[in-house]
């Protein structure tokens, strides 16, 4: 199964804290994580969050402004971002494929102005105020299912399939295989539900499966292997394990 690493902590930084939790069994198809990412007390200089490249959708809310949140998600690419030397969020991270809403609902990169829209995300940032982290699982639990009631998220059979199979997959074509799709068919299908294309889909895999540890994509060689790590990260792989935990 796909179990993307979302987060590059600073491994000189010890008082940054990232926090997930499971959802409950019967969210698994859609959800993949509720995670916290907090400082205690302030930090000396600003934080820099080096979010890695993921193809998931998120929820986002500000514990320290309730008016701020919002859908979001990243790029093929890693992005970073200045926190400053105070921060407090909570995140619902879906699996890549299931927000079913329009792409304009989403923003590309951490959401930091308040929220307008119509979804009930102001009550419930609201709501997280009165209960910690390892209890907040009930309330987010009910913003997905109210989600998936208003037709907005939903399991996606064709990543699902591709995520089952990871491990046979070395190509597009592969993808398109697996999938039971035409190459267009799997072009129109990822594009409109992951907003990427299948090229770049294929290389946020990729470089998931190297961050689990898992060796189990080809690349034509080593050499290969680095550019194609530092040209997402920013980053060799060897100075990316020197300088972050993931």
């Amino acid at each position: 199964m796909y179990d993307p690493k979302g987060n590059g902590k600073e491994k000189s930084v010890n008082a940054v804290q990232f926090t997930e939790l499971e959802p409950p069994n019967h969210l698994r198809g859609i959800v993949h994580r509720y995670l916290e990412l907090r400082t205690d007390g302030a930090l000396a200089e600003d934080y820099r969050f080096h979010a890695l490249p993921d193809a998931c959708t998120y929820v986002v809310f500000d514990q320290l402004d309730r008016q701020i949140a919002g859908v979001s998600k990243l790029r093929a690419t890693s992005e970073e971002f200045n926190l400053g030397k105070s921060f407090h969020f909570l995140n619902i991270r879906f699996l890549p494929g299931v927000w079913q809403g329009a792409l304009d609902q989403v923003s590309y990169s951490i959401v930091d102005t308040p929220y307008t829209g119509d979804l009930p995300l102001l009550k419930v940032n609201q709501g997280l105020a009165d209960v910690e982290f390892v209890n907040s699982p009930a309330l987010l639990s009910a913003l997905v299912e109210d989600l998936i009631t208003r037709k907005l998220v939903a399991p996606n059979l064709v990543t699902e399939k591709i995520f089952q199979h990871l491990d046979d997959i070395h190509t597009v074509a592969d993808m398109a295989e697996i999938a039971n799709l035409s190459a267009r068919q799997l072009q129109r299908t990822l594009k409109r539900t992951t907003g990427f294309a299948p090229h770049d889909f294929l290389k946020v895999l990729r470089l998931q499966q190297t961050l689990n540890g898992k060796d189990i994509w080809s690349y034509a060689d080593q050499s290969h292997f680095i550019h194609s790590f530092r040209k997402a990260t920013g980053y060799t792989p060897g100075k990316y394990a020197r300088k972050f935990d993931v």
